[in-house]
């Protein structure tokens, strides 16, 4: 984009003071900044002369975008703005402003607000015939609104207003697709579900030992001595007797011869 010589000392004048200056001061609710500028801005509905300025978002929790100009004292509220949110690539460590291109001799229009270390700015809605007159300079379609007041703004839709002057819905994407190609990323397919794993039945209990055969009890080297010795003794007595009385017998035999 190519900015009028006017415009472009403007920007540069903005950006000075926003980075140098000792009283810039901001609150993460509200997002409140302090900027000097040293010549006239065109913002919506107003043009703010040289001098020091609050910019504040209007405390609602229904709608974060509706930005609130005040003196520097915070005494006097100059101009109530709706906005949409602005994409940036880059979150910067300071407060920045950014500007349409105009004709030369035109104040620059302040097109977006961001806070310090925010992805998302405020991108100024402008009426009717201003952003007509920027849309015919720039050919871009610019954010439009037709709502004046507070009340009107919370709920109020922005349009998009084209060179002709001809009015269309916003294109949302415009203000918040990112410029760089998104990384490629390789789908890696997810692993599958493990097989379940079917129970086995629990292992017969194993057949009981067979229980040994008896075995012949063993025939024991000696008898047992269940019956009386006197019938031996009584028997070896006989026997005695018997051979004493044959001894006597053959003695008489030998004597007779």
């Amino acid at each position: 984009m190519k900015y009028g010589k006017h415009t472009i000392a403007a920007v540069a004048a903005a950006t000075l003071w926003i980075s140098t200056a000792p009283n810039v001061r901001a609150d993460e609710w509200n997002k409140k900044t302090v900027l000097t500028i040293d010549e006239a801005v065109q913002v919506p509905n107003t043009v703010l002369q040289p001098g020091t300025y609050v910019f504040k978002l209007l405390d609602s929790p229904s709608n974060r975008h509706i930005v609130q100009i005040f003196d520097k004292d915070e005494k006097h509220l100059i101009t109530t703005i709706l906005a949409i949110p602005n994409y940036r690539l880059t979150p910067k460590g300071k407060s920045e402003f950014t500007f349409w291109e105009v004709p030369a001799g035109q104040p620059p229009a302040m097109r977006a607000w961001f806070y310090p270390g925010n992805l998302f700015g405020q991108e100024f809605a402008y009426p009717k015939n201003a952003s007509t007159q920027i849309a015919a300079y720039t050919k871009t379609a610019v954010p439009t609104t037709a709502a004046q007041s507070e009340e009107e703004m919370k709920a109020a839709p922005v349009t998009a207003t084209n060179e002709t002057g001809q009015t269309a819905d916003l294109d949302k994407q415009t203000y918040t697709r990112s410029e760089e190609p998104a990384p490629q990323v390789a789908e890696v397919a997810p692993p599958p579900p493990p097989v379940p794993v079917a129970e086995q039945a629990p292992a017969p209990p194993p057949p009981p030992a067979a229980e040994p055969e008896p075995q012949p009890a063993p025939i024991p080297s000696e008898l047992p001595q269940t019956a009386s010795q006197l019938p031996a003794i009584a028997l070896l007595g006989v026997s005695l007797l018997a051979a004493g009385f044959g001894l006597v017998k053959f003695q008489q035999v030998r004597s007779v011869k």
